[in-house]
């Protein structure tokens, strides 16, 4: 069987989000660079993989997708075994929980931290444009509040779902990974349990392996 080929670069927090998955079920993949910083994103042939020039994009067999969550999902349908199954969907209840924390991932967490992450890291690097630290500030506000939610949760359970890892706790990897090299990164000092989770997640063997191929300093 062909290996999945994943378009882009380990870098980007998309890329990342699905190779993590990718190293967690233990699948065989080739990544196909892509470099978003030359602009080869908008090239016909990426754009024939993703109509929106973006990626990651993901080719198995004759089947291409596109948009990260969803082809980590997939991956972890496809390759899920009796040892790995970070979606639990054998489960309702578990499976539910990890859909909650998901989703709770992409509509609270991530818009109160990747502000942070673009004002510090990527608009200077890729832009040339210095930090606004209005929306940094504004921006910290708003995670404080979402982290104390977290706080909370991981106070009663080891991961954000149960007592289990899911695509939950991962799908925060990447914007976490790069916001811990932000000037902030000290915010997690004030949340425990939230700071004893991160470093769970940074010490899984996938997540070493992926965020070697990403830089740390700016």
């Amino acid at each position: 069987m062909s290996p999945v080929k994943v378009f882009g670069r380990a870098i980007s927090t998309n890329v990342s989000r699905v190779l993590v998955c990718l190293e967690e079920v233990g699948a065989d993949y080739e990544l196909v660079t892509v470099d978003f910083l030359a602009g080869e994103q908008n090239s016909p042939e990426h754009v024939e993989r993703n109509p929106f020039g973006k990626i990651p994009a993901l080719q198995d067999g004759d089947l291409v997708l596109f948009e990260s969550r969803a082809i980590a999902k997939y991956i972890l349908r496809k390759y899920k075994s009796s040892e790995v199954d970070l979606l639990r969907e054998s489960d309702i209840r578990e499976a539910a929980l990890v859909d909650v924390w998901t989703e709770v991932e992409a509509h609270q967490y991530y818009p109160a931290l990747s502000p942070i992450v673009f004002e510090c890291i990527i608009y200077p690097i890729m832009r040339g444009v210095p930090t606004n630290q209005q929306v940094v500030d504004e921006s910290l506000e708003k995670l404080k509040k979402v982290l104390e939610t977290y706080e909370a949760r991981l106070s009663a359970s080891r991961y954000l779902a149960g007592d289990f890892l899911s695509f939950a706790d991962l799908n925060h990897f990447p914007f976490t990974y790069y916001f811990m090299a932000t000037p902030y990164a000290s915010l997690f000092d004030a949340y425990p349990h939230v700071k004893a989770w991160w470093e769970g997640l940074m010490s899984r063997p996938s997540i070493k392996k992926i965020s070697a191929n990403m830089p740390t300093k700016f």
